[in-house]
């Protein structure tokens, strides 16, 4: 993998950059819509190509319990297997066999869970999930790591870096050990834990940098700590990791976060909250988030957002957009989720530009200012 930074913010840690990756080149910052089951919800790879998304996220965990590693691999990988050929990246599955607590057991050589579907046992080392992620053929693909809860008592992280630096090491080596299986080149991300304990941040860090990965991800974040944790975090994180690789924030999902951590030196984003907000009736727009079921959008015979030249935006109201979800109607899924997709997928856009303009925290500034505007309405209206 080729990462190169074009231009970086002369007021902050914000950077443009490029990545190559075995199915094309991303621009960064970068948002990745989620897939977790190798499709993103409610949306086709048609609709993905439409909106110009570059890369996806899908999730081991999902994917090896149904439909199986095998069937992927038989496919030729889980592009050729899902019809997106554009880059995916897949996380370990580490964060979903670690929240459920009463179905897993952590022990050094690995953790043994219970499948949520039908309550068979499985386990996961970091060997075999890096083979797993080899099968499936991720351009990206993650390594096996403790994500532990909010709040964490500090002796516990501590002795949890230990499990995910030492996993760490033997992903790498399995990984170094192995070669693809589907006939172009895979990356290997690190995952930088250590809950809101600035200094096992940075002893996580250090010892994952050493072993010198391709890229590296903050985990354990936006996991119920306070917003200002969050930002302290990856601000320790982003003051080690090496300038010259891509970052990653996992599960971080917020506009305003998203910004937040972009001033701070993060590349690369993934998050539900787009497409499940969307399939709840809440969308995203240039003046503040909005419910498209509340009864004042009845007769709202305008676009979601004035400033969105979506599909959605370009040819539905506010009106018959509350219609549909009122009455049910399945399309309307649809049309919410790929409007805030393209939301999100377009404030990157943004956020690139005024970085290669120079003019990032200004753009950031009147972004925001607008985005304010519905919350200001409730509070006048109280």
């Amino acid at each position: 993998m080729k990462f190169d930074i074009v231009k970086t913010d002369k007021d902050s840690r914000a950077r443009a950059g490029l990545f190559e990756t075995g199915h094309g080149t991303i621009q960064t910052p970068v948002f990745m819509p989620v897939g977790t089951q190798a499709t993103v919800k409610a949306l086709s790879p048609d609709d993905l190509i439409q909106l110009k998304a570059q890369i996806i996220l899908s999730n081991t965990y999902h994917l090896y319990l149904r439909p199986g590693t095998g069937i992927i691999a038989g496919a030729g990988g889980v592009q050729k297997f899902s019809s997106w050929n554009g880059p995916i990246l897949t996380d370990s599955g580490g964060y979903q066999v670690f929240s459920l607590n009463d179905l897993n057991k952590i022990k050094d050589e690995g953790v043994y869970f219970k499948s949520h579907i039908d309550g068979s046992k499985h386990f996961f080392s970091p060997e075999k999930v890096v083979q797993i992620q080899r099968d499936l053929g991720s351009d990206i693909m993650m390594v096996l790591d403790e994500c532990v809860p909010y709040p964490a008592e500090y002796n516990y992280v501590r002795k949890s870096n230990k499990i995910t630096i030492d996993w760490a090491k033997r992903s790498l080596l399995t990984f170094n050990n192995t070669g693809p299986v589907h006939g172009y080149d895979q990356e290997i991300f690190a995952i930088v834990q250590g809950s809101t304990y600035a200094d096992l941040r940075t002893e996580c860090a250090k010892a994952l940098i050493d072993m010198d990965f391709p890229g590296y991800a903050i985990g354990g974040l936006s996991v119920g700590e306070p917003k200002q944790a969050m930002l302290d975090m990856t601000s320790v994180c982003t003051e080690i990791l090496p300038k010259h690789k891509p970052r990653y924030l996992m599960g971080v999902g917020k506009p305003e976060d998203l910004l937040d951590a972009i001033e701070r030196g993060i590349d690369m984003f993934d998050c539900i909250l787009p497409t499940r907000n969307g399939r709840n009736g809440t969308v995203f727009t240039t003046f503040g988030p909005l419910a498209i079921k509340n009864s004042q959008h009845r007769d709202a015979f305008i676009p979601l957002d004035s400033e969105c030249d979506c599909y959605t935006c370009r040819t539905f109201t506010r009106a018959y957009l509350r219609h549909l979800f009122v009455a049910h109607e399945l399309l309307v899924l649809k049309l919410l989720s790929l409007h805030n997709i393209h939301f999100y997928l377009r404030l990157m856009e943004k956020t690139r530009s005024a970085i290669l303009n120079q003019s990032f925290q200004a753009w950031k500034k009147e972004f925001l200012e607008n985005y304010k505007y519905y919350d200001e309405i409730k509070q006048n209206n109280k």
